[in-house]
């Protein structure tokens, strides 16, 4: 069951509870207003009493006729004695009446008989009479009207606010659609109507989600595009410089223009390969491609093809680790990161020299280390090693166009993982790769 339903189901709730407690509330008071509420009969029977001491039958009456009211007919007794020009119908009750300091008869429903002592400064008992006559209940269409004019006003009141606070995030969010649609990249759902706990709230974390994969996309394939174009200028260059030069001369000296120019066009290839590759991999790992992938079987293969090359170079390469484990992943993307890897070894390598590949598993990672003893890296340029087209301050030392660490960033980050490079001490660059299990 959704959050957003449980929401509208709550409020729903909460708005009849409102309404059918105020409708109570209401009736009754109603009710008792036309039936009309019990005053004091003690105070009241206090004050007539005062009012005759101060002034007689005369001030009494006045005293009476201030406190009239719909249904009530009230007068002041001195025993059997009527002390005010009201006449009241109590008849045989009366001398029950004076008995009691309090008292109340109800002959039949709604008709009540009351008495009150009251006791002045003369110290003289005297007894207020009271005869409540039934009131006029409201009208039953009266009362429904009421009800139906409430639940009206309250299931407006919360449908407003309920319909106010779904509208206004989804606003937000077409808003920002909008505006990311129309260029701005950085578009985002603003904070505090992405943080809700609902269908909505989710609605607008994962447009933000899509917008930051986006703009990083966008703003990646921009940067890739421009290093590619730069980097392309040069062997393109040499091409038609090479090419120029053939067409001017002949024989061998024109086949060997012709190797430079091939040998031109398979950088061209191996550069044009790796920034798709790049490319490619900026969208992430498809989930399909996820497939347990045995890491020993794996690396072990790209070392020994990764062998002659090695040898060549006269450096020797060691695969320290014989341990089984199984990641889950791409194998071609995890083999082209090994690759990788080792390449960027081999090069970096001095004569005599060793590399070295083994991993370590835990409960939550596996983590492939390649050591190389060549020069390092500059301390400075670590935290910008795995940018494409980032060569630093050895590039003079081998061949390369600063792409292949970036393909094995983003290998990583397509698995879930990282990597990290870190320059060993006495000579020699230790790149880890570190993927979830």
């Amino acid at each position: 069951m959704s959050r957003l339903y449980l929401r509208l189901l709550l409020w729903f709730v909460v708005a009849n509870i409102v309404t059918l407690l105020v409708s109570v509330y209401l009736t009754q008071r109603i009710a008792r207003h036309a039936m009309g509420d019990d005053p004091d009969w003690s105070e009241y029977a206090q004050q007539a009493n005062t009012a005759y001491i101060a002034g007689g039958t005369a001030a009494l009456d006045q005293w009476l006729r201030a406190h009239d009211r719909r249904g009530i007919e009230m007068t002041l007794m001195e025993g059997r004695r009527n002390l005010s020009s009201q006449r009241l119908p109590i008849g045989r009750l009366l001398p029950q009446m004076l008995e009691s300091e309090s008292v109340e008869f109800r002959p039949r429903p709604g008709l009540r008989f009351i008495g009150q002592r009251a006791i002045g400064s003369d110290g003289v008992p005297r007894h207020l009479v009271v005869v409540r006559h039934p009131g006029t209940p409201p009208r039953p269409e009266l009362l429904l009207v009421v009800q139906i004019a409430l639940s009206i006003l309250v299931i407006a009141v919360v449908g407003w606010w309920l319909a106010l606070s779904i509208a206004r995030p989804i606003a937000a969010v077409r808003e920002a659609a909008r505006r990311f649609a129309n260029g701005d990249l950085a578009a985002r759902v603003p904070a505090h109507h992405s943080g809700s706990r609902d269908e909505v709230g989710d609605l607008a974390r994962d447009f933000d989600r899509m917008a930051a994969r986006i703009e990083t996309l966008v703003t990646t394939e921009r940067g890739v595009l421009q290093d590619v174009s730069h980097e392309l200028r040069s062997p393109l260059a040499r091409l038609h410089l090479l090419l120029d030069m053939a067409r001017r001369s002949g024989g061998d000296q024109a086949a060997t223009h012709f190797d430079r120019a091939e040998h031109e066009i398979g950088r061209l290839d191996e550069l044009i390969g790796q920034a798709l590759a790049l490319s490619r991999l900026e969208s992430g790992l498809p989930g399909e491609e996820r497939q347990p992938v045995e890491l020993l079987d794996l690396v072990r293969e790209r070392v020994a093809d990764w062998q002659l090359q090695a040898t060549e170079r006269g450096v020797r390469l060691d695969l320290l680790t014989t341990t089984s484990v199984v990641v889950p992943g791409s194998a071609m993307l995890i083999g082209r990161a090994v690759d990788n890897l080792l390449s960027n070894a081999i090069k970096f390598s001095d004569r005599g020299g060793c590399i070295s590949v083994e991993w370590t598993v835990d409960a939550v990672q596996t983590t492939l280390r390649v050591r190389d003893q060549g020069p390092g890296v500059p301390e400075a340029d670590l935290p910008r090693l795995f940018r494409p087209f980032f060569r630093g301050g050895n590039a003079a030392r081998a061949d390369g166009h600063g792409l292949g660490l970036a393909i094995v960033q983003r290998v990583a980050t397509a698995h879930g993982g990282r990597v990290d490079a870190v320059n060993i001490p006495g000579g020699g660059l230790e790149v880890s790769l570190q993927l979830p299990r």
